[in-house]
């Protein structure tokens, strides 16, 4: 499953020769960032593709993550925040991280690998205060972020 020719990982560009069969995307908590990415994945990816997310440490799911995924058709099911230690399968082609933390994670992680550990720096939207239409908001951002940075990687032109 290991890429042996990979792409430059901080590449944004699609090439179709480059798509990963298994990503990991972390952060934190897993309970934001990587869920949302790992369920706005699935648009760019080729069905068969694996994807999981995990966080660093143990969390809470996020109600307003629910919500900015549902305005865009998405969801997360019955799915609860995991850390790194709860996954099943640790072997990745990619590992996504959308934190300082989770990429320091990831890096000492692959210390020994061949995977590719891309940083896509992303905001934390929990530092967001006012009304919930303005904490929505910065939810809707990071969502719209990722999905940017995840168009520009994966989405194949034409």
């Amino acid at each position: 499953m290991i890429l042996t020719a990979a792409p430059d990982p901080n590449s944004l560009s699609a090439d179709p020769e480059s798509d990963p069969s298994s990503i990991l995307f972390m952060c934190g908590m897993n309970a934001i960032r990587s869920p949302m990415a790992e369920r706005l994945a699935g648009k760019y990816l080729p069905k068969g593709t694996y994807l999981a997310s995990a966080g660093v440490r143990q969390s809470e799911r996020d109600p307003f993550v629910d919500v900015v995924l549902e305005e865009v058709g998405l969801d997360l099911g019955r799915r609860q925040p995991q850390t790194i230690d709860d996954l099943e399968d640790d072997y990745f082609d990619l590992i996504i991280t959308l934190a300082p933390e989770a990429h320091h994670r990831a890096l000492e992680m692959t210390r020994s690998s061949a995977v590719d550990v891309v940083y896509w720096p992303t905001p934390d939207p929990t530092v967001a205060t006012g009304t919930r239409n303005q904490i929505l908001d910065a939810y809707r951002d990071v969502r719209n972020h990722i999905d940017t940075l995840l168009k520009r990687r994966f989405a194949k032109s034409g």
